[in-house]
């Protein structure tokens, strides 16, 4: 017996990064949301560090427009995941997850956060990954960014 059903899964993967929850603006959780809506109407999946904060939001706006969410955890329960993850990867990894977050995203948006914002940024630049900065840290090799459209733009053009 052949079985045949639609798996639903993307060729486009962009990694979202930021602030937790408690260290973001609500502003940027306005944008990380409407960065998410954005990246689910292009069809793209969502990957993520999957707890509060940017992840939450961007994953929220993902899910209000029916795409699709990956969580990338960093302990041992899919519990401390965020409510709008499709998928929830336990790694027991801690802060070390943070390369696989963005090591599996074919491009990095990357928002205001803390040193472990700033950890992924580095690994990210260090694998090759494209990064798009929507306010966040100013380093070299981090395009900067302060309007979400613009960078859906970029993100639609790099998967053209």
């Amino acid at each position: 017996m052949i079985l045949n059903f639609e798996l639903g899964i993307s060729s486009m993967y962009v990694s979202v990064i930021g602030g937790d929850t408690g260290h973001c603006s609500e502003a940027d959780l306005e944008r990380a949301k409407r960065l998410g809506k954005g990246i689910a109407e292009m069809g793209a999946v969502l990957i993520c560090g999957g707890r509060g904060g940017i992840m939450e939001a961007a994953c929220e706006g993902v899910k209000e427009k029916g795409g699709k969410t990956i969580g990338i955890l960093p302990g041992k329960s899919r519990g401390e995941g965020n409510e709008y993850l499709d998928h929830s990867i336990v790694t027991g990894l801690g802060m070390l997850r943070n390369s696989l977050v963005v090591l599996n995203g074919d491009i990095v948006v990357a928002f205001p956060g803390r040193y472990g914002t700033l950890s992924e940024i580095s690994m990210a630049l260090e694998y090759g990954k494209r990064v798009l900065g929507l306010r966040t840290w100013d380093i070299q090799g981090v395009e900067d960014f302060t309007d979400v459209c613009e960078v859906l733009d970029v993100i639609k053009e790099h998967f053209k």
